[in-house]
């Protein structure tokens, strides 16, 4: 009896050990599956819209695109214009066809079909002034006066007209595909639109201009007294972003530029820059509107969403490293050498890109390129065998060549067979080998024939002689 009481007790106890057992893998299971799912949702990267009709954000060193909504449309961009203008100008200085102390006088020409309210250079530059070529610009990109594209315009091409199609072809020579100027100050046209994603072309060409990023990174500019103007022109930025002196609450504190832009047709446009630590971002939003805001004002919304994007760049970006030149990536097949029958490639150099916080290099994909399946000896220690692409979801990061780790040298004598067999492979020794082969048995032919005929004139002849006398016989 106690024998049954034990054995009942001890298979009870086995079954409750075995089910805590269950219990505690199913719990440790569902555990990890949570924590999993934890870290999954707070590694992701938050989804961005922009309260505007087309954006984009790129990183400028490396031109990574991080977040783009209708890039490709075309809007009216109101005096973000002003950015193609001041680079025709500032590369008309780089060829030295202007200097930047250079006196211009602005002609009247240069003011028809201006509106009277066109300038913000307080007062607006007129006829027969004389500014330099630098005052022009900090009109032109700090407050926006419409008239400083024109007086320039003119000194760079001799006229407006000329100057426009000069923006036009520079535009598309940047590869702007959706991009056509019919002004130099972006005042509504039916013909002028373009791009955010244009846009940050053609300020990356212009942001290569020391004086284009010093001049609209300034908040204010003081411009000395003129031949028609007796007191000083005080330039207030019109970039909240920078300072507040126009409108205050925006101020951004990693905003180094550029420009802005407002029509009733473009709505508010800003063209904007901004550096943290080693990093540059380069934002564009076109069509934003105003909004009411918690004190009973209203809010721009090209200033707001600027830097709601440069926020979300900042904090879901980094620039990792992809590539590393010391990585060995593969061997590549070597032909015409004894020592060896491969050599293997490595980065030409350290690679870096622009990813975001979910993504690891190790999850970025390869794709090696060589430029000869089997590679010839003699090899040198540098010698670019091929690239090699790295991407992920179907946006490449980075390209680098890859070069060969170590010399490889060649077999005289596999060298010399290689060349033998290259040469008679040759389609023109091929074709003369064959025409020499015709004519060798053309000429034997020939020949045969010629023998022929000599050996059977020989032969009649003898008969002839054998048989041409009839006379008597003694």
């Amino acid at each position: 009896m106690l024998f049954h009481i034990v054995f009942i007790v001890s298979n009870l106890g086995e079954n409750v050990i075995m089910k805590l057992r269950r219990f505690c893998s199913l719990f440790f299971i569902f555990v990890l599956s949570c924590s999993q799912m934890l870290v999954a949702t707070a590694s992701a990267i938050e989804t961005m819209e922009v309260d505007a009709k087309a954006a984009i954000l790129v990183d400028y060193d490396s031109g990574t695109v991080l977040f783009e909504q209708n890039a490709h449309q075309e809007l009216p961009p109101a005096s973000l214009t002003k950015v193609m203008s001041s680079l025709l100008v500032l590369e008309a200085v780089d060829r030295g066809d202007l200097r930047m102390d250079q006196v211009i006088t602005a002609s009247a020409s240069a003011l028809v079909g201006l509106p009277w309210d066109g300038s913000n250079a307080d007062p607006a530059i007129v006829a027969g002034e004389q500014m330099t070529v630098e005052d022009l610009l900090y009109c032109m990109l700090v407050v926006s006066a419409n008239e400083a594209c024109n007086i320039l315009a003119e000194a760079v091409s001799g006229s407006v007209s000329a100057f426009v199609d000069a923006m036009n072809e520079r535009a598309a020579a940047l590869g702007c595909r959706n991009t056509h100027f019919a002004n130099t100050n972006g005042l509504t046209a039916s013909a002028h639109y373009t791009s955010a994603y244009d846009i940050w072309l053609i300020t990356q060409a212009a942001m290569q201009y020391e004086d284009f990023r010093y001049i609209c990174s300034a908040t204010w500019k003081n411009i000395q007294p003129t031949n028609k103007c007796d007191h000083v022109r005080a330039l207030h930025t019109t970039n909240s972003l920078l300072d507040g002196w126009r409108y205050a609450g925006y101020q951004y504190p990693y905003a180094t530029g550029i420009k802005t832009g407002t029509t009733d047709a473009a709505g508010h446009c800003l063209l904007a820059s901004a550096t943290k630590g080693s990093r540059t971002l380069v934002s564009v939003v076109l069509g934003a509107e105003t909004a009411p805001d918690d004190h009973g004002g209203t809010d721009i919304m090209s200033f707001r969403e600027t830097v709601r994007l440069f926020d979300w760049g900042f904090e879901n970006f980094t620039t990792k490293v992809v590539l590393n030149e010391e990585d060995l990536i593969q061997e590549v097949p070597v032909a015409l050498s004894k020592e060896t029958n491969y050599v293997v490639v490595h980065p030409a150099y350290t690679a870096t890109a622009v990813l975001s916080n979910d993504v690891e290099p190790e999850q970025l994909e390869r794709t090696v390129t060589l430029y000869s399946d089997t590679v010839n000896a003699p090899v040198i220690a540098g010698d670019e065998l091929g690239a090699i692409t790295l991407s992920y979801n179907g946006t490449e990061y980075a390209t680098v060549p890859l070069l060969a780790m170590n010399d490889v040298t060649a077999s005289r004598f596999l060298t010399a067979k290689y060349n033998v067999e290259h040469f008679f492979s040759l389609k023109i020794v091929k074709t003369a080998l064959l025409i020499l082969i015709l004519l060798i048995i053309a000429f034997v032919a020939w020949w045969k024939m010629i023998h022929r005929q000599r050996r059977y004139g020989r032969a009649r002849d003898r008969r002839y002689r054998h048989h041409s006398y009839r006379g008597r016989r003694f």
